[in-house]
């Protein structure tokens, strides 16, 4: 079950979220892995201490995956409701916050400063970081896996998307058939 409308827009802090289009994926980029360890020094070194975990997620960490040219981050921190012990320091960094959901594991997404990353803050232990880097594991070590997800998000980015969440929406069902295998 997607999100409606009007959710889409309640989450996005200060711009539209709007794709108007299609999505653009493209093939791997072996430079991927080294935007991540970029952006993961980076981060470490405004939060220091306050990182509890970091990891690079999503179709840019695998191997052999196209993707959209987005480096997926996700930070886990004591308490991602405190923004005050993180926000102010990220933004110092260059980080822009663009969604904030406090109903779903009290999630915030910030924008890179320099390099087009998505970096995806939640408290520590919570269970979608864990399926984050399971699925992301399944799809480094199933080729059949990888090439099922492939096939499904470039038939998916064929068509046109009011906002991107949908596209995402749409993969739900490849995703949870991968998850129960991992």
């Amino acid at each position: 079950m997607g999100l409606s409308e009007e959710r889409i827009r309640a989450v996005h802090v200060g711009v539209a979220p709007v794709v108007g289009g299609r999505v653009v994926l493209v093939d791997y980029d072996p430079d991927w892995p080294a935007l991540y360890e970029r952006e993961a020094a980076r981060i470490r070194g405004v939060l220091g201490a306050g990182v509890v975990g970091l990891a690079h997620v999503g179709s840019t960490s695998v191997p052999g995956l196209a993707a959209k040219p987005i480096v997926d981050v996700v930070l886990e921190v004591a308490d991602s409701a405190d923004e005050a012990s993180y926000v102010p320091a990220l933004e110092a960094a260059g980080y822009v916050l663009r969604i904030r959901e406090p109903e779903w594991f009290e999630h915030r997404m910030f924008k890179g400063p320099d390099v087009n990353v998505n970096l995806h803050v939640f408290t520590a232990g919570e269970p979608e970081v864990a399926r984050m880097v399971a699925f992301r594991d399944r799809l480094r070590v199933s080729a059949a896996d990888r090439v099922l997800y492939e096939r499904t998000k470039r038939e998916l980015a064929a068509r046109d998307w009011t906002y991107v969440q949908q596209y995402a929406d749409a993969k739900a069902g490849v995703v949870a058939d991968i998850m129960s295998r991992a």
